[in-house]
């Protein structure tokens, strides 16, 4: 199983980013699954209802989300309904949506799961211990599984690779907007990168326009952010499966931006 997962597309710009390249990454990757982190899809802060359906429109079969969740008010009107959709599991229990799912694409099926860290982010229940709730039910219904490690730390994202090496198809890090450069299979077969990186503005501060950004940390006043308005990148991973033992083939990052994408 071939899949393309698209790092956490931010605002205006990520959008257009994805409706511009998926087609191309689609001909290049010839990927049966695309997941995306959509968090900061509608203004760098959360996502709506609009956009949920623009993405899918798009080409992209599953969302993952982080601890921008919750920023636009309109996704507890959708999100229990919304099975495409994943929210971090391990929140406490009661709250809105799901922490996994499963995506199905002709014959095969890739669950994907969404743990948010503790390190330096708001308390949530232990992302280790959900994982293993978690990956152990799903194992007995299928060996493919993405799990979205939405963390601060690249300490803790490394810690649940190793935790999951074996159990999991894919550990990938999202939320600090930068690629890492660690794509590896782990030595049970587990695909890992501390961070997927981000698509949207190129020429930002994590895609928010910089002098806003530059303001806060010169004056440490409080300051709005807004999404850049700049030339566009696109981060993610491209991961091949074997779908008979879950174990990746084949792991590489994907990194496009608007000066070296050649349009076919």
């Amino acid at each position: 199983m071939k899949v393309v997962f698209i790092g956490d597309i931010v605002g205006q710009v990520g959008r257009d980013t994805v409706k511009r390249l998926l087609p191309w990454l689609k001909d290049k990757y010839q990927p049966h699954v695309v997941i995306a982190n959509g968090e900061n899809a509608a203004g760098g802060r959360g996502i709506n209802a609009a956009i949920t359906r623009e993405l899918f429109s798009a080409g992209v079969q599953g969302i993952t989300m982080g601890n921008h969740t919750w920023d636009n008010r309109e996704i507890f009107e959708f999100i229990d309904d919304e099975a495409r959709m994943v929210r971090p599991a391990n929140l406490p229990p009661g709250t809105p949506g799901r922490g996994y799912t499963i995506i199905k694409s002709g014959s095969r099926e890739l669950a994907i799961v969404n743990l948010i860290g503790r390190t330096f982010l708001p308390p949530s229940d232990c992302p280790f211990r959900k994982a293993d709730e978690i990956v152990d039910e799903l194992r007995r219904k299928t060996k493919c599984i993405l799990v979205d490690f939405h963390a601060e730390a690249t300490s803790e994202k490394i810690a649940m690779g190793w935790h999951l090496d074996g159990r999991a198809s894919v550990v990938l890090g999202t939320h600090t907007h930068v690629q890492t450069n660690d794509d590896r299979i782990l030595p049970e077969g587990t695909a890992y990168v501390t961070d997927a990186g981000m698509t949207g503005p190129r020429d930002g501060v994590l895609g928010m326009e910089r002098e806003s950004v530059l303001r806060k940390f010169i004056t440490g006043m409080p300051t709005r952010f807004q999404v850049a308005e700049t030339k566009w990148h696109l981060n993610g991973l491209f991961v091949d499966i074997d779908e008979a033992t879950g174990k990746a083939v084949s792991v590489r990052t994907i990194r496009v931006d608007e000066d070296s994408w050649i349009p076919a």
